[in-house]
């Protein structure tokens, strides 16, 4: 099967061999008709005459020899020991003499398991189940972050236009007041979305803000505790990262005075805090680079609508295919 960016198919391939071989077409003219290079008419040809029909597949690219590949014997060792020893690349070659990322082709190459997916004891291979949690009532742990996102140039940027007329665009100042940092540079600036995620029940409440000061981080928190208070929901934690909106005393008061539990996660480890990561790279792929925008002004009005859909219509993988209004007691405000 030829690869996405190949200009013929095998029929292609065909119609223009013969058209060569049979027809007596010069090769100037079939590569013109059939839009290719002159030399890859003639290899088609060349092909057709030697092998017939056969010759119109793709050839494997690797090469007849290869002299500078790692002697099979020494291959046999590296496996010997790593099934012997478990050991990983880099004792494997400190004991063999040769250097890890070697080893470690050899290891990819014939297909062994991580050191992580076998038992150290048996040396089996065991699969580890997925390890994943949820509190068991909404408003037990929300999950806030921020996404820092560029502004789309006033006329739609690269993605909409490609990167000549994208840039032109970018060029121009969508904010007269904001001066150029850097000579020659645009300075579209930037856009923060304010994310907070409801662990059990995944209803997420965003905004787009000019910063991430620590006013700005939490008068948004009371904005979002009053949308998840309205829902029926009473949080009692949050869980941040490190960022020094979440490490100030305005933050820290903001909570502690409504009774809520700060937690912060470990430093270099955005996994504690995966599921808002997970719908921020939902949010740019379904909201923010889903469609080509011309305008930030245009993305921007299509945030509230897609946040409802999020929220009440968007099936979750998490929730069996259902939405996160099916597990909120009011988001309907039906018992209010």
């Amino acid at each position: 099967m030829p690869h996405r960016n190949a200009p013929l198919t095998e029929t292609g391939r065909l119609r223009l061999a013969r058209c060569v071989v049979e027809d007596g077409w010069p090769l100037r003219r079939a590569a013109e008709r059939f839009q290719v290079a002159t030399s890859t008419a003639h290899r088609w040809a060349g092909r057709y005459r030697q092998l017939g029909e056969a010759g119109m597949t793709d050839r494997s690219s690797r090469p007849h020899h290869s002299p500078h590949r790692t002697p099979t014997r020494l291959e046999r060792r590296i496996i010997k020991v790593r099934v012997a020893r478990r050991w990983g690349p880099a004792r494997i070659g400190y004991l063999l003499g040769v250097h890890p990322s070697t080893v470690h082709r050899v290891l990819t190459r014939y297909h062994l398991a991580r050191l992580r997916d076998l038992d150290r004891a048996t040396g089996r291979t065991v699969r580890r189940p997925v390890r994943r949690y949820e509190h068991p009532a909404p408003g037990d742990l929300v999950h806030v972050d921020i996404k820092k996102l560029g502004n789309i140039p006033d006329g739609g940027g690269h993605k909409a236009h490609g990167r000549a007329v994208g840039g032109r665009h970018s060029s121009a100042h969508r904010d007269p007041t904001r001066p150029r940092k850097v000579s020659n540079h645009p300075n579209l600036g930037y856009g923060y979305l304010h994310n907070a995620v409801d662990d059990h029940s995944r209803l997420a409440y965003t905004e787009i803000l000019p910063d991430e000061t620590k006013e700005t981080a939490t008068a948004f928190w009371t904005r979002a505790h009053a949308f998840f208070t309205t829902a029926g929901i009473t949080v009692t934690r949050v869980l941040t990262d490190n960022g020094s909106c979440y490490r100030s005393h305005l933050w820290r008061d903001t909570l502690t005075a409504a009774g809520i539990t700060h937690k912060r996660t470990r430093p270099y480890r955005p996994q504690t805090n995966g599921k808002v990561e997970r719908y921020n790279r939902t949010l740019l792929d379904e909201w923010a680079y889903n469609q080509p925008y011309t305008s930030e002004a245009e993305r921007r009005r299509a945030l509230p609508q897609w946040l409802h859909t999020y929220n009440h219509h968007r099936g979750h993988t998490a929730l069996d295919g259902q939405p996160p209004a099916s597990r909120v007691p009011n988001l309907h405000r039906q018992n209010s």
